[in-house]
C-alpha cells in the first residue's frame, strides 16, 4: 500500500479567494483550483455586476459560466496531507511536552497573509491593477505601475470611505426631507382637487346651457387628473422608499467595511462598493421632479379666462339689446340696417365665443386641435439641455448645454470614463426624457450631414454594430439630413424626396397617441414625415454629427413671449 505521506507544501493546497485550505476543491477550465463555495460566490457577484465569469487568479474570462465538478483527487490529497501534518504535529507535541496551536492556513503568518507563488508577505499594493502582491511580484510583473504599501493605501482609501459616508448621509437626509414633502403633497392633492372642482363650478354656474354641456368633461378631467397624479405620487413615494432602503443598506455595508481589521478584505471589497455608491450619488443628483399641482392650476386659469370672456360678451350684448328697445320708433330702413349690424356683430361675437369656448374645452379635455402655424406649435415648446455624460469623446458641448460640434484634435482632453457615454459613434443625448401629452422643440443645423432623433434611455452605447446608431434599433427613431431627408427605425430607412431648404428642424411629439412628426421651419411649417409607434417609456432627444457640422437647440421661450404679445 502506498505511503499516505504526500510531499506537498500546504500553501499549494490553499484557495486563492479565502486563503484557507481547499474545501470541496473544484477545478475550472483554466486549470486553477478553488473552494467550490468560494468560486460560486465569486461568480454570483460578477453576474450581478454585469461582468462575465473569469478566473480570480489569472483573469481568464469564459463566454459562459463553467459547470463545477468536485476534484476528488485533490480532495484526497488535501485530506491525506492534513492527516500527515496532524500526526507529525502530535508527535512533536508528545516529544516536547508543549501544546502548540497549529495555524488554520499555511498562507497566513503572524505578520499577515503570504503570496501563494513566492511565499512572501503580501505587503505591496498595485494601484494600477488594484491588486495586493508581494515585493517579488511587484518587480517581476508590475513594472512601471503605481505601487504603494498596503497600510498606506488602506489609510488613503479609508479617507475616501469616510467622504463617501458623509456624502451618502447628506443625500439620505435630503431624500428623507423630500419623502416628507411628498407625503404632504399627497394629502394636498385631494383637497386641491375639491377646491378646483368648486372653483370651476362657481365660475360656470351662471353660463348658458351650451357651456354647461362641457362642464361634465371638466369634472371628469379633474377626477382623472387627481387619480393620475395621486398614482404618480404613490409610485414616487414607493421609489423613494426603495432607494432609501438601498442607501441604508449601503451605509451599513460601508460601516462594516470601515470597521474591518483585514486590510486585504478591505481592499478587495472597497472598489466594487465605491462604484455602487458613486452610481447612487449620480442618480440621486439627476432626478427631475415636477409639480403635481400644476395641472389643477392650468385648469383653473383656463376656466377663469373663459368666464371673463363670456361675462364681457353678455354685458355688451345686453346693452345692445337695451339700446335697440329704446330706439324702437326709428324708421323701418334704419331698423333693418341696425338689425343687420346687430346680427352681424352677434354672429362675429358668437363665432369668437365658440372659438374661445372650443379652445378652453379642448385644453381641459385634452382634445386640442392639431397645430398648423408655428405660433400654435410654440404653445407646446419644451426646454432641452445636452447631457455631457453621454457625449462621444469627439464632441464638444457649450457651457449652457445648447450647442454641440466636433472637437478639434488639438483641443481634446482626456476622456472621463462614464457608463452612459457613446463609445464608437459621435452621438449625444439630452438630459430630459419626454413623455408629456404633447412636446415641441426646434433644432438649428449647420453643415451637410446630421441626424435628429429620439431614443429610449436603454439604447446601446458600447457596441460597434448598428444597434448603437440612432435609428438602428427598436430603441430609437431618427430623421437623417444630408442631400435628401430619410427616416430610420430598426435599421430600416424611408427615403424622402424632399431636399433640405431650411436649417431649422421642428420636432412634434404626441407621446400618448404614439406619433412623431418632423417639420422644416421657415416662414411656414413644411411637413416632412410622421412616425406612428407605441412609446413605452420616456424619449430622450439625441443627435449625430457629420464632419464640419454643428447642432444648436433653439431657445423657444423668447419666441413664445413674442408671439403671445402679438
Amino acid at each position: 500500500m502506498a505511503d499516505p505521506r504526500v510531499p506537498v507544501r500546504m500553501n499549494h493546497l490553499c484557495c486563492r479567494i479565502c486563503c484557507k485550505v481547499l474545501r470541496n476543491p473544484a477545478t475550472i477550465p483554466c486549470g486553477h483550483n478553488f473552494c467550490m463555495q468560494c468560486i460560486q460566490d465569486c461568480w454570483d457577484h460578477e453576474e450581478s455586476s454585469d461582468f462575465s465569469c473569469s478566473c480570480p487568479d489569472c483573469g481568464c474570462s469564459f463566454s459562459s459560466r463553467p459547470q463545477l465538478i468536485k476534484n476528488t483527487t485533490l480532495a484526497d490529497l488535501v485530506r491525506d496531507t492534513e492527516r500527515c501534518d496532524a500526526g507529525v504535529e502530535k508527535r512533536k507535541q508528545q516529544r516536547s511536552g508543549e501544546s502548540v496551536k497549529r495555524p488554520r492556513s499555511c498562507t497566513v503568518t503572524s505578520r499577515g497573509p503570504l503570496c501563494w507563488r513566492h511565499n512572501k508577505l503580501l505587503n505591496v499594493y498595485c494601484c494600477t491593477d488594484e491588486k495586493i502582491i508581494c515585493e517579488e511580484c511587484a518587480s517581476a510583473e508590475h513594472g512601471g505601475h503605481t505601487i504603494g504599501l498596503v497600510g498606506e493605501e488602506r489609510r488613503r482609501k479609508q479617507e475616501e470611505l469616510e467622504n463617501v459616508k458623509r456624502k451618502s448621509k447628506q443625500i439620505l437626509q435630503k431624500q428623507e426631507e423630500k419623502w416628507k414633502n411628498m407625503r404632504k403633497i399627497r394629502e394636498q392633492i385631494q383637497e386641491e382637487a375639491r377646491e378646483t372642482d368648486d372653483y370651476c363650478e362657481s365660475v360656470l354656474a351662471g353660463v348658458i346651457d351650451s357651456v354647461q354641456r362641457h362642464y361634465l368633461s371638466v369634472r371628469q378631467l379633474i377626477g382623472a387628473q387627481e387619480e393620475a397624479t395621486a398614482a404618480q405620487t404613490r409610485i414616487s413615494l414607493q421609489t423613494l422608499e426603495l432607494k432609501m432602503e438601498e442607501m441604508k443598506k449601503r451605509e451599513a455595508e460601508l460601516d462594516r467595511l470601515a470597521q474591518t481589521d483585514s486590510d486585504v478584505y478591505f481592499l478587495q471589497e472597497w472598489p466594487s462598493l465605491q462604484r455602487l455608491c458613486e452610481e447612487d450619488h449620480h442618480h440621486a443628483f439627476h432626478q427631475v421632479s415636477e409639480d403635481p399641482l400644476l395641472p389643477f392650476e392650468s385648469i383653473k386659469k383656463a376656466v377663469e379666462q373663459l368666464g371673463r370672456q363670456l361675462e364681457a360678451f353678455c354685458d355688451k350684448e345686453f346693452v345692445s339689446i337695451s339700446q335697440t328697445a329704446d330706439s324702437g320708433e326709428q324708421q323701418e330702413s334704419e331698423e333693418e340696417e341696425t338689425e343687420e349690424d346687430e346680427v352681424q356683430e352677434i354672429d362675429e361675437a358668437s363665432i369668437s365665443q365658440s372659438h374661445d369656448l372650443s379652445e378652453v374645452n379642448n385644453t381641459v379635455t385634452g382634445q386640442t386641435v392639431e397645430p398648423t402655424t408655428r405660433a400654435e406649435f410654440l404653445q407646446y415648446a419644451c426646454e432641452l439641455t445636452l447631457d455631457p455624460t453621454t457625449a462621444h469623446e469627439d464632441l464638444l458641448l457649450s457651457k449652457e448645454g445648447k450647442e454641440v460640434r466636433l472637437c478639434p484634435q488639438k483641443c481634446k482632453s482626456p476622456t472621463i470614463r462614464c457608463q452612459e457615454r457613446f463609445v464608437h459613434r459621435r452621438q449625444v443625448l439630452c438630459k430630459e426624457g419626454l413623455q408629456a401629452e404633447r412636446c415641441y422643440y426646434e433644432i438649428e443645423v449647420e453643415g451637410d450631414k446630421a441626424e435628429i432623433a429620439l431614443a429610449y434611455k436603454g439604447i446601446d452605447r458600447k457596441s460597434r454594430t448598428r444597434l448603437s446608431a440612432l435609428g438602428g434599433s427598436a430603441n430609437s427613431w431618427s430623421l437623417d439630413r444630408s442631400t435628401n431627408y430619410s427616416v430610420s427605425h430598426k435599421a430600416d430607412s424611408v427615403q424622402l424626396t424632399t431636399s433640405p431648404s431650411s436649417h431649422r428642424i421642428g420636432v412634434y411629439l404626441k407621446f400618448r397617441e404614439g406619433t412623431l412628426s418632423f417639420y422644416e421651419v421657415s416662414e411656414s411649417m413644411k411637413f416632412l414625415y410622421k412616425v406612428e409607434a407605441e412609446f413605452t417609456e420616456p424619449l430622450y432627444p439625441g443627435f449625430w454629427l457629420g464632419e464640419k457640422s454643428c447642432i444648436r437647440i433653439s431657445d423657444l421661450r423668447q419666441e413664445t413671449v413674442n408671439y403671445s404679445s402679438h
